[in-house]
């Protein structure tokens, strides 16, 4: 695991960890070709990245909505907190899951001028306006997603995105997690 993977906390020594971390962080390494550095970061305190983890694999594997509209949503929210890790290691997969080399870097400076669809501006106005000024989401924000297609059900999870997002954003800030160099560039083409 990298060493500066964040800088405000100390990253552990992967052989002290718990076998079930030790496991998942082994699969990711595998599937991802490198470890990301927010399972080195969250390793840092185990009952967390048990929770974590588990609650962000239910965000992408039980929802309606597309992965590619998971992560547009990430990189919308991780833009609107500054958030350096969110914004680049989402991005990437923002490109690989939409096959739009451009789509991030439109998303985390201003979603309002990205090439979306209607209905995607839709979700990520409202996933924007649940993270900067949540106090103002209305009844009228909520049917802008019902009138733009969006079942009950994705309405949730669009909602419950933003939400885990901007407490990962602040995790992230919080422990100055760095993006692992690789994410830079994937999904970019050749």
């Amino acid at each position: 695991m990298n060493d500066d993977a964040m800088r405000r906390f100390p990253v552990p020594d992967e052989s002290d960890l718990p076998d079930d971390l030790r496991e998942r962080i082994e699969d990711e390494t595998e599937r991802a070709g490198f470890t990301p550095n927010v399972f080195a970061a969250y390793a840092y305190k185990p009952s967390h990245f048990r929770p974590f983890f588990d609650y962000y694999d239910a965000l992408v594997e039980d929802t309606p909505l597309a992965r590619e509209e998971v992560e547009m949503i990430v990189v919308a929210v991780s833009g609107a907190n500054d958030c350096l890790y969110c914004v680049v290691a989402h991005g990437a997969l923002t490109r690989i899951y939409a096959e739009a080399p451009k789509l991030a870097d439109q998303l985390a400076t201003n979603h309002r001028v990205a090439d979306v669809s209607e209905e995607h501006r839709a979700m990520l106005d409202f996933a924007v306006k649940l993270t900067e000024s949540p106090a103002e989401v209305t009844e009228d924000d909520v049917q802008a997603l019902y009138d733009a297609g969006f079942s009950q059900e994705a309405v949730w999870d669009i909602g419950s995105v933003a939400a885990f997002f901007n407490l990962s954003n602040r995790m992230a800030t919080l422990a100055d997690m760095r993006p692992n160099d690789e994410f830079y560039t994937l999904g970019r083409g050749e």
